[in-house]
């Protein structure tokens, strides 16, 4: 009995299931239509609906990563404009800072009476015992053997023998085998300039002991060693001690940064040929 039961139960659901589609098809709804029509509309409408939604969101989504990948993509390109704006910043200040040492160039230039030649220095060799630079200028320009080198701020150093076509070696004063004649300008006590031993400052030597030295004084070069103009800053009287012999030590800051030095001037005549120099401008 109750087998049939479970058998008739479902075929009477499907019955009942199937007249109310039939009786559905036959009725109308009242927005006109008939009312199967209406309810497998107002079912599918739904699942429209839902999967519009759905749509709307991943285009939104994606919308979104378009446009996170494009504002990436332009702070990369502005990244880089600034990079290559900051490349150029530097190169216009070194072109501003090399224009201003020109211009002291081009200044001293005017107030040496001796002929000079502008010239850059290339390379450096530099150790605790010998101080070169090597400059653009060489034989062809007239450059030679002995010739005094100088800068805005003072004297650099001389020529060397090693003179080629387009380039020379030029000793400086703080080398420790370099020597200059000097006097102090205040005073006017004479003595020789020598690199120390360490090739980083240099000495006032053959110093009277009794003559009048004192710290700040400034040395000039005396222009008696027949090699630098007279009248060129060589530098600053630091410190002076007694030496024996009755003579003083004098320890002198020299006027002119060895270690940024890039443009100097060559003075093509020697000293006999030329008025007292107008060195010590710098």
């Amino acid at each position: 009995m109750q087998d049939i039961r479970r058998r008739t139960g479902p075929l009477l659901l499907g019955v009942v299931l199937g007249h109310l589609v039939l009786i559905s098809a036959q009725v109308n709804a009242k927005a006109g239509g008939k009312l199967l029509e209406v309810l497998v509309f107002a079912a599918f409408s739904e699942v429209q609906r839902a999967a519009a939604a759905a749509w709307t969101a991943a285009a939104g989504v994606w919308s979104g990563y378009v446009d996170l990948r494009g504002v990436r993509e332009e702070n990369e390109r502005l990244r880089a404009q600034v990079a290559a704006l900051e490349v150029r910043v530097q190169e216009l200040r070194a072109q501003a800072l090399q224009g201003e040492r020109l211009q002291l160039l081009l200044r001293i230039q005017s107030a040496v009476p001796q002929r000079t030649l502008a010239a850059q220095v290339i390379g450096a060799d530099a150790t605790a015992w010998f101080r070169t630079v090597t400059i653009d200028r060489g034989s062809q320009d007239g450059v030679a053997r002995d010739m005094a080198v100088i800068a805005p701020q003072g004297v650099v150093g001389r020529v060397l023998d090693q003179v080629a076509p387009r380039a020379a070696r030029v000793q400086l004063i703080v080398d420790r085998n370099a020597g200059v004649a000097a006097i102090v300008e205040r005073s006017r006590a004479g003595g020789v300039i020598v690199g120390e031993p360490q090739g980083s400052g240099l000495r006032l030597e053959y110093v009277s002991a009794a003559a009048d030295v004192r710290a700040g004084d400034v040395v000039v070069s005396s222009g008696q060693d027949g090699i630098y103009p007279k009248g060129f800053v060589i530098g600053t009287v630091v410190e002076v001690e007694r030496a024996g012999g009755g003579y003083t030590s004098i320890q002198v800051r020299p006027a002119v940064d060895f270690s940024s030095l890039e443009e100097v001037l060559v003075v093509l005549d020697p000293p006999a040929a030329g008025a007292v120099g107008g060195g010590g401008t710098g």
